[in-house]
């Protein structure tokens, strides 16, 4: 198992930074709130979780150990792989997923992508058990306070400036996502961040 992989950021990409270990590029998948502490050329240290599959080995990458055995915890329910677990933990703290699995909170999952009313049932009953008592304060993804992840705009901002783009121009990329994340909310949805940053992208690309 590689349990954390430590060096300077070489590149980052909407889902995935690139590590310098010894000469070697490791390429992590990391949540957007991960990218956005990280920045090209800077040092950086990410607990780590190896998924092996018949065609592929894939590298997740975490804030903290914490939030690595979270994400290990989460696959242990059925029909979750390792990718509904990280956008869980994209959108909810390792601390707000145990409070609202304590709580039996639904909504607090159905706010994850992929998951519906009765996936977020079957996982309450699941994991009531596995994960344990928050640790810590509850906060959201970027800490703005006990009522869940921050706004999907200010996680969409972070995101951008981690990947090295200046404020001005992650500001005019947000507003011109803005659209996309109003209509996920007049359906009772909470935006896709993954999905915005990837559209924000975009734009910006095509404007320089």
């Amino acid at each position: 198992m590689i349990a954390f992989v430590s060096g300077p950021v070489a590149a980052l990409a909407p889902t995935t930074a690139v590590i310098e270990v010894g000469g070697v590029g490791m390429a992590v998948q990391c949540t957007p709130g991960t990218l956005a502490g990280l920045r090209v050329g800077a040092p950086a240290r990410l607990a780590t979780s190896l998924v092996v599959r018949e065609e592929s080995l894939t590298l997740y990458g975490f804030a903290d150990d914490d939030e690595r055995q979270v994400f290990e915890l989460l696959q242990s329910a059925s029909g979750v792989g390792p990718r509904l677990a990280q956008a869980m933990l994209a959108v909810h703290s390792p601390d707000a997923l145990r409070m609202a699995v304590s709580a039996g909170d639904e909504k607090a999952l159905i706010a994850v992508p992929g998951i519906g009313k009765k996936g977020a049932q079957k996982l309450l009953l699941e994991l009531k058990d596995r994960l344990g008592a928050p640790v810590g304060p509850v906060v959201g993804r970027q800490s703005t306070g006990a009522h869940g992840p921050a706004p999907w705009n200010d996680q969409l901002h972070a995101a951008l400036i981690g990947l090295g783009y200046a404020a001005r121009e992650a500001d005019e990329a947000v507003a011109l996502v803005t659209p996309q994340a109003e209509a996920a909310l007049a359906d009772g949805a909470e935006p896709p961040v993954p999905r915005l940053l990837r559209a924000a992208l975009q734009s910006l690309n095509r404007t320089r």
